[in-house]
């Protein structure tokens, strides 16, 4: 029998695009997917490469493509300087033509991890004093922030990542179990599970609180907490944590025009009223205001009278100064 003639790596004829670029979406989702996402997905590449050999030959030229670029992977969602991005251009072309499919420009044309693993939509959303942003996601979800916010939305092929840097969002969520929705904040991790919800970062304080369906927080390196409707929890940078008790119909009321308080610090009261108020609230350093707690919902279009009947609400004095108001205790003014 004749010896069979084996092409060298220079010479092959690469598979199909589309092949190559379906191998390749497998092969990311064992990779970034849920541990039953990863492991259906190599059930599903192992059936469809046996079912050609055009297959096999495209699952293998996706895994090289993959293996090849493993570095961009460190930064996939991270832009580097020139001069670093372009060195590993330079190893990347130098590996892809080593595997004989014509260099770089192949691997673009075919997919390749690192092309794989950057966003397919990115958006940047900010909301300044006294504002309120909204914005409708191509895959029907809804993200809504809160005054003083800002936030980032990275759609992928795999999933998609809101890192929310300042403030609260509000955000409706609609279910994809093959791209999950996170929320990535300073003090952990925000998992959706199909949703609304509101997340807020202030201070030094993460606070997750679900209106409809569930989300699982995960604080640094503590385990994830699973939230049902009606819960809240929160977490310091010290990782302390608490769960408590919402009203589902109160969680990112602001986007109705609403703040919506229960049994909330004065503090906090402060913090989030002064995102829309032009002369700010200041709390004198008092250990009797600090104890002090408000419920109730309040309108956002007058907060000007919010300020007017906060001393028939609460045991304290508003003080108008230059540049703001400044809250002293009652029996502080009174001695």
């Amino acid at each position: 029998m004749a010896a069979e003639h084996l092409a060298s790596p220079g010479t092959r004829r690469p598979p199909a695009r589309r092949l190559v670029e379906h191998a390749l979406s497998l092969i990311g989702r064992q990779q970034h997917g849920t541990p039953e996402q990863a492991a259906a997905a190599r059930d599903e590449l192992a059936r469809w490469r046996q079912a050609h050999p055009a297959h096999a030959a495209a699952a293998d030229t996706a895994r090289h493509y993959w293996q090849a670029t493993e570095a961009s992977a460190l930064r996939g969602d991270v832009a580097l300087p020139p001069d670093r991005a372009a060195h590993r251009a330079q190893a990347r072309r130098r590996a892809l033509t080593l595997l004989g499919v014509g260099g770089l420009a192949a691997a673009l044309a075919a997919g390749g991890r690192w092309a794989w693993l950057q966003p397919t939509a990115q958006f940047a959303l900010r909301a300044g004093q006294g504002q309120r942003q909204g914005l409708d996601l191509p895959d029907g979800s809804r993200i809504d922030l809160a005054a003083n916010s800002a936030a980032q939305v990275r759609y992928h092929r795999d999933r998609r990542v809101c890192v929310l840097q300042s403030g609260e969002i509000r955000v409706d969520v609609r279910h994809d179990p093959a791209r999950p929705f996170v929320v990535e904040t300073a003090f952990g991790r925000v998992e959706v599970l199909g949703t609304l919800f509101s997340v807020s970062v202030r201070g030094d304080r993460l606070r997750v609180a679900v209106a409809r369906g569930r989300v699982a927080v995960a604080p640094g390196q503590a385990p994830p907490a699973v939230l049902e409707p009606g819960e809240a929890f929160e977490v310091d940078r010290d990782g302390l944590a608490q769960r408590t008790q919402v009203r589902a119909e109160s969680v990112g009321a602001w986007r109705d025009g609403w703040l919506v308080f229960q049994a909330t610090p004065l503090a906090e009261v402060v913090a989030r009223w002064n995102d829309y108020l032009a002369q700010p609230l200041r709390l004198a350093d008092d250990a009797a205001l600090r104890s002090l707690r408000l419920t109730g919902s309040f309108p956002l279009r007058d907060p000007a009278a919010f300020v007017d009947n906060l001393p028939q609400m609460l045991p304290l004095h508003a003080e108008r100064q230059a540049g703001g108001v400044l809250l002293r205790a009652r029996a502080a003014v009174t001695n």
